[in-house]
């Protein structure tokens, strides 16, 4: 006997190239079968589809949790969020000093506490990726992927002499950062974090395909310059000025660095997070064609898909690095259709209204003084099927740039896709509603969203973990069942 039978539903699977109507049928947690006309008798329980479009249950492999309010809050509201979004695996970005837990130290003893705070209270399966800061943070690399089971490991590459929400000292960057006066946060570092992980490829062959660095590509001596200049001519505001005063190129000009590095300290896996632009994309291009013997992840927001620097929500959505041109919107599309993106996140982190604008006299379009970073991962799915069903992004592509390829990327393989012997994560949506994005519908702790009044087509309806109702019509449902997950994982497809 199936555990659940949802009958009648349009099945989008990453690995096929079409939808097929089939029965889903679910034991165990995991899927047992994927069958036109299985009967209502081989189960225990029976739920009729009505036709919706089952994706895999969303992998949100970059997000922010516990960056602008505690832990134990923000996991609780930013992962029901995430389940009325059809996502089922938050993996989310922590590291020591300030902001998160606001301590620094050995990982030894920072982690255990953030999985101590996190147990019970995510709606959503989770992992984390985690940043070496601290030079003595490289020789806990290893302990942290054979203890814990992280093996994803982050660079900040403009950390090092720009604030997290604009201009600022290396001094006032290494109190910010909490570490010693013998470290340098800087290209050495990133250096010999990629020589660590690369060391633990070699050393782990079996896990070494889903070992990776991420970075955030941008550099503190362009920002830096280029922020004085927007500043003192005062000719640009709001979101074109934060744009022009951190560049595409800057952007680009990383992603040449972090290649090259990854080229020297034989790193063979690096991705490149939330390209924003046309230089930003060319160049990683580029450097996949330089270096063809390493595997480039390139990820793009779907914050910089659905909106450029001209969006009226002004300075509620500054993030890092920042929304851009029209022009560059659209650039991002053509290579989502062509194939060129590896995978789209919400690099959701929520900041409320308070914290967003505190200390600001205009509340509208203060950029200078603006917190960076906004919310959104409750629209990813929605807004991806919307816009890409307009420009003609198969469901497949859809499943593969939200599901498959995050997956795959970051060790989650019992995840990813609609599989017998896969974790029965499921996504519901009903393609043809359309609604209008509002933030007071949302569980989330933020308030207000810079998607606020987009009109989508394709909403999220029933969210499913491991064969679990956690989301369904507007409600967030049953207790917290997220579980920690530990990668690379087995896979359990049959």
């Amino acid at each position: 006997m199936y555990d659940l039978l949802i009958k009648n539903l349009r099945v989008v699977r990453a690995e096929a190239d079409r939808v097929d109507t089939l029965d889903v049928a679910i034991s165990d947690g995991r899927f047992a079968a994927l069958e036109p006309n299985i009967h209502e008798s081989e189960a225990r329980k029976t739920i009729d589809g009505a036709g919706l479009t089952a994706f895999p249950g969303v992998v949100d492999a970059h997000m922010h949790v516990g960056i602008y309010s505690p832990l134990e809050k923000d996991a609780v509201t930013e992962s029901k969020a995430a389940a009325m979004g059809g996502v089922t695996s938050a993996i989310t970005y922590f590291r020591t000093g300030q902001y998160y837990l606001n301590k620094g130290g050995p990982y030894r003893d920072f982690y255990p506490e953030v999985l101590e705070i996190s147990d019970g209270r995510y709606w959503t399966d989770y992992g984390y990726h985690l940043a070496p800061i601290a030079s003595s943070h490289i020789d806990e690399m290893e302990m942290l992927l054979t203890e814990h089971g992280v093996s994803s490991f982050k660079i900040f590459m403009f950390y090092g002499g720009y604030g997290l929400h604009g201009k600022s000292d290396k001094g006032a960057q290494k109190e910010f950062l909490m570490i010693g006066d013998d470290d340098s946060y800087d290209i050495a570092h990133f250096e010999f974090i990629m020589r660590s992980a690369s060391r633990l490829m070699k050393k782990f062959p079996d896990l070494a395909d889903q070992i990776s660095v991420s970075l955030h590509c941008e550099l503190a001596d362009i920002l830096n310059a280029y922020t004085k200049i927007v500043q003192k001519e005062g000719k640009l505001t709001g979101l074109r000025a934060y744009s022009a005063a951190r560049p595409p190129h800057s952007e680009g000009l990383a992603i040449w660095i972090a290649s090259y590095l990854a080229y020297e300290t034989d790193c063979l896996n690096i991705n490149l997070l939330h390209l924003t632009s046309r230089k930003a994309l060319e160049a990683a291009l580029m450097m996949e064609k330089t270096f063809p013997h390493i595997n480039f992840g390139k990820e793009v927001t779907i914050g910089h898909l659905m909106m450029d620097y001209d969006v009226p929500t002004k300075c509620h959505a500054k993030v890092n690095p920042p929304i851009r041109s029209r022009e560059d919107v659209e650039y991002l599309w053509q290579n989502v259709i062509e194939g060129n993106v590896n995978w789209i996140v919400s690099d959701h982190a929520c900041c409320s209204e308070e914290v967003k604008v505190s200390g600001q006299e205009n509340r509208d379009d203060n950029i200078w003084i603006s917190k960076s970073g906004f919310g959104g991962t409750e629209y990813l799915l929605a807004a991806l099927h919307s816009e890409g069903s307009k420009r003609g992004l198969s469901l497949p592509h859809m499943a593969r740039l939200t599901s498959l390829n995050p997956a795959r990327r970051y060790g989650l393989n019992q995840k990813g896709d609609i599989a017998v012997g896969l974790d029965a994560d499921l996504a519901l949506v009903d393609s043809g509603k359309t609604f209008t994005v509002r933030a007071d519908e949302s569980e989330s702790g933020q308030g207000y969203t810079p998607f606020e009044g987009m009109e989508l087509t394709g909403q999220v309806v029933s969210t499913y973990l491991r064969g679990n109702l956690v989301y369904h019509d507007g409600q967030v449902t049953g207790p917290a069942l997220g579980r920690y997950l530990s990668r690379p994982s087995p896979s359990k497809a049959g």
